[in-house]
């Protein structure tokens, strides 16, 4: 069974994934929780703690394993098989997307995309089988989707929104500028590029740096 981690933990447990797939386990095939914690920006309790959580465990004398860390965080974090995502709105944004996921994501499989643009309606973009939205409901009920990104203007975000609850997706990647009204037992994770643009660029503007920072 999954277990109920918090949020902010799987994000933490995903920076770790990511971090340590960096290094060349030829050369460290061993890292300790201090030098993790160095790489992500948090305390090595931490990460004790976070690895605790997915029942990874090390060694005071050697640290962790570096191959054995990401391969017990990507059973922690990955389905055993694909994961079918679907992608709904195909223009800048979303093309990006489709060229993304397949080399650096290949447990997230998008099976399908989706967008009002008659004209891409039946192609295949990128790789990927574009559907118009009048098909959402269809395709992801006979694809078995559970997750969508929501990549269009923020006038149309919670209509598709809602379309994709209704036809049984449990998560949303939204990147449109609009929060979405949707039930409680509907994960969504918001992506405001605009809200970070501004807070990137207010704390630059001020001189301040990550430690300067509350986040309270």
């Amino acid at each position: 069974m999954t277990k109920n981690v918090p949020a902010k933990t799987v994000g933490r447990l995903s920076l770790y994934r990511r971090l340590l797939r960096r290094l060349d386990a030829r050369e460290n095939p061993h890292i300790f929780s201090h030098a993790l914690a160095d790489l992500a920006g948090v305390s090595a309790a931490q990460v004790r703690r976070d690895l605790m959580t997915v029942g990874c465990g090390g060694s005071p004398a050697r640290g962790y394993g570096v191959n054995e860390l990401i391969d017990e965080l990507s059973a922690f974090l990955d389905a055993p098989e694909a994961q079918n995502v679907v992608l709904i709105g195909v223009g800048n944004l979303g093309r990006a997307l489709l060229a993304y996921f397949p080399a650096r994501r290949p447990r997230a499989r998008i099976v399908a995309a989706f967008d009002t643009d008659a004209q891409k309606a039946g192609r295949v973009i990128l790789g990927c089988r574009c559907h118009a939205v009048s098909e959402m409901e269809e395709v992801i009920r006979r694809e078995g989707v559970s997750a969508a990104i929501i990549a269009v203007p923020a006038a149309h975000a919670q209509d598709v929104a809602e379309t994709a609850v209704r036809a049984g997706v449990r998560g949303l990647l939204n990147f449109a500028p609009v929060p979405l009204r949707v039930p409680a037992h509907i994960y969504t994770e918001d992506i405001d590029i605009s809200t970070s643009l501004d807070k990137v660029m207010y704390f630059a503007r001020a001189g301040f740096g990550a430690d300067d920072v509350r986040n309270d």
